[in-house]
């Protein structure tokens, strides 16, 4: 069976000129992720001792390093060529942040952009891609649905292509939306993000066999109405199916058995696979609805497939590389050093969040109301941030508690730990429980 999938494989790869990278293996990317964050705490913690002096405008690479964007255009500091471009950090300080995304672009001569919206069904993958094209996470990822509530911007510069992402919530209908009582953006931010469009991406969970046969009603339609539009498809999550032949069926009833303009030979390739049934682009999935016209279960229009791991930074660097090629001509929209619109507080905020929706059973997590009561940094150069988290029933105290304040001190542990990661700096973060009233 392995070995048919492996043909099955090669077969779409062929075909589509798929641009897809071997699955990787969980242990692989987890022992690399490992091994890289251990890196960087080591690095940071180095970089946070050292000690520094002058106006926090004057003194901005104690925040971002030697050769921060902050630094380069206030003419601070000159970045070494010699080195390998890194992703930019995010300033601890919202004013810091609030000057680099007003500041004038430093374009080269010949520059281009790219506004890329990503769009899917809830926990899709949708923010672990973001992250993992970033380089840096600064979007809240966690296994329960509806974590990103409202749309997020984050910014990937290499050379002279700048590339937009627009992480979006997942697609809902307004039914769900009233049923369980969530933000309005969830509804409406995907569509606004369409109407600035240069390129769609759109992300189907492989790994899930009750959605994985069709594309959801929601996208559909976002599809047929912003259809001029250029899109791509990515089918994520590859690492998790144990017969790769189930790729084949899947593009078929995806794509409509179309890629590009040219239809594909799905069914000759298929009937080379003993016991793989033929799918058919044409069936009809029992949520399917009328999307402008005929039922259908697919887009005929993706000008490419890619399928990988959003978790495997080799995978994703296959994708990150078209996105960089399809920039356009025309001016950059941000300083290169921006990495997301975010102000330091909404990401803390949203990565405390995340933690919440790990930890935290069922729907508890989405009752707990935050609110920061410190923000300052510390006489080392630490930040220091101080949060209450605020639930409607004792029980759910002693529950977000712990067992001797194990649970709440473990949150603020990775809490910590991802933030080190976003603002180069040492974090330290007070986590305050309390009842509602």
């Amino acid at each position: 069976m392995a070995a048919a999938g492996g043909r099955a494989v090669t077969l779409l790869r062929v075909m589509l000129g798929v641009r897809q990278l071997g699955p990787t293996a969980a242990r692989e990317w987890g022992a690399r992720l490992s091994s890289l964050f251990d890196c960087q705490r080591r690095c940071v913690s180095c970089f946070a001792g050292a000690a520094f002096s002058g106006p926090r405008l004057a003194s901005a690479s104690r925040h971002h390093g030697q050769s921060s964007a902050l630094d380069c255009f206030l003419g601070l500091s000159q970045p070494d060529s010699s080195l390998t471009s890194r992703p930019p950090g995010v300033s601890m300080h919202r004013d810091e942040q609030d000057l680099l995304l007003v500041h004038r672009p430093d374009m080269p001569e010949n520059p281009r952009v790219l506004r890329v919206v990503l769009l899917g069904a809830p926990n899709a993958g949708k923010s672990t891609l973001s992250n993992q094209l970033l380089g840096r996470k600064v979007f809240p990822v966690s296994k329960k649905v509806h974590t990103t509530r409202c749309q997020a911007l984050g910014v990937i510069t290499e050379k002279e292509a700048q590339v937009i992402l627009l992480d979006t919530p997942g697609l809902i209908s307004p039914v769900k939306q009233k049923r369980h009582h969530l933000e309005l953006s969830l509804l409406e931010d995907p569509w606004k993000s369409m109407e600035s469009a240069d390129l769609v991406v759109v992300l189907v969970d492989v790994s899930d066999k009750w959605t994985r046969n069709q594309l959801s009603p929601q996208v559909l339609q976002c599809l047929t109405q912003f259809s001029q539009v250029p899109s791509v498809l990515v089918m994520n999550k590859v690492d998790c199916l144990k017969q790769k032949s189930v790729l084949l069926e899947l593009t078929a009833a995806l794509t409509e058995g179309v890629v590009n303009g040219k239809e594909l030979k799905m069914r000759q390739a298929l009937r080379s696979q003993p016991g793989t049934p033929c799918p058919s682009p044409a069936a009809k999935g029992p949520n399917t609805q009328s999307v402008g016209g005929p039922q259908r279960i697919g887009w005929p229009h993706f000008r490419e497939i890619f399928m990988l791991s959003a978790l495997s930074q080799e995978d994703v660097k296959t994708l990150k590389h078209y996105l960089l090629a399809q920039a356009r001509p025309g001016p950059w929209e941000f300083h290169s050093g921006v990495l997301t619109s975010q102000t330091p507080e909404e990401i803390c905020a949203n990565i405390i969040r995340e933690k919440l929706l790990e930890h935290l059973p069922q729907e508890m997590p989405y009752s707990v109301q935050q609110r920061t009561v410190m923000w300052e940094e510390g006489p080392s150069g630490e930040l220091v941030i101080e949060q209450k988290l605020l639930v409607p029933k004792e029980s759910h105290v002693r529950i977000l508690i712990g067992p001797k304040g194990h649970l709440i001190s473990q949150i603020a542990q990775e809490v910590s730990r991802d933030l080190m990661d976003i603002f180069l700096c040492d974090v330290r973060l007070r986590l305050i429980v309390k009842l509602l009233k």
